[in-house]
């Protein structure tokens, strides 16, 4: 199941995780203004929200890819497409002088944080795009549903280490000036990564 090339899917998996989007610039904003903690219980209720949508997905898909392959072709290349619009809009903010915010910072108890973070994930359209692309692309056309939660389970640690990692790292100041200094350099390398998959899926032969 591991293969270099789900190895590849796994950083640009990682990448797509950490690009500034509503739940890494949350966590960011919050870890800011609010200290570790709170950003902790933060990142735990998106967490919780991306496991919502990553079951979900693979219950779904599972059930799709027996039925119909072109049904997961069409998903497989929505992927793509979808892996190369985060490109763009990556190559975009490098391209810009202002560069891109850390994000507005969130309040509250740990328990108001936490369903804060869920309610950010289960409402975000990238979330169950995400995993519902990236499955159709890692996973063989006569997946089982074991297979897929075996995905769901890597992955999903990849996406622990993003949200936890974030609220763990932009709660410290040194971190956030060293990434304001390099933003453009990271969002350079999102584009280039980003693009790269895409065009790997879009120049696939069909099975």
């Amino acid at each position: 199941m591991i293969t270099a090339q789900f190895a590849a899917i796994w950083v640009a998996w990682l990448l797509a995780g950490g690009s500034p989007g509503p739940a890494t610039m949350g966590i960011a904003g919050t870890a800011m203004a609010a200290g570790r903690m709170s950003a902790l219980a933060f990142a735990l209720g998106i967490l919780a929200g991306s496991a919502s949508w990553g079951i979900a997905a693979a219950l779904g898909l599972s059930a799709i890819m027996l039925a119909n392959a072109w049904i997961f072709e069409m998903i497989r290349y929505a992927g793509a497409l979808y892996l190369g619009w985060l490109a763009f809009k990556a190559l975009r903010r490098a391209m810009s002088p202002k560069g891109t915010a850390m994000g507005t910072p969130f309040s509250g108890s740990a328990r108001v944080l936490f369903m804060k973070g869920a309610a950010i994930h289960l409402t975000n359209p990238k979330a169950i795009l995400s995993w519902g692309s990236i499955y159709a692309i890692v996973a063989p056309v006569d997946a089982t549903p074991a297979m897929l939660f075996g995905y769901f389970a890597l992955l999903y640690t990849g996406s622990i280490l993003i949200f936890i990692g974030y609220a763990l790292l932009f709660s410290s100041a040194k971190v956030v000036r060293a990434y304001a200094r390099a933003q453009r350099w990271f969002d350079v390398a999102f584009a280039g990564f980003f693009g790269f998959a895409s065009f790997k899926i879009l120049t696939a032969r069909l099975q």
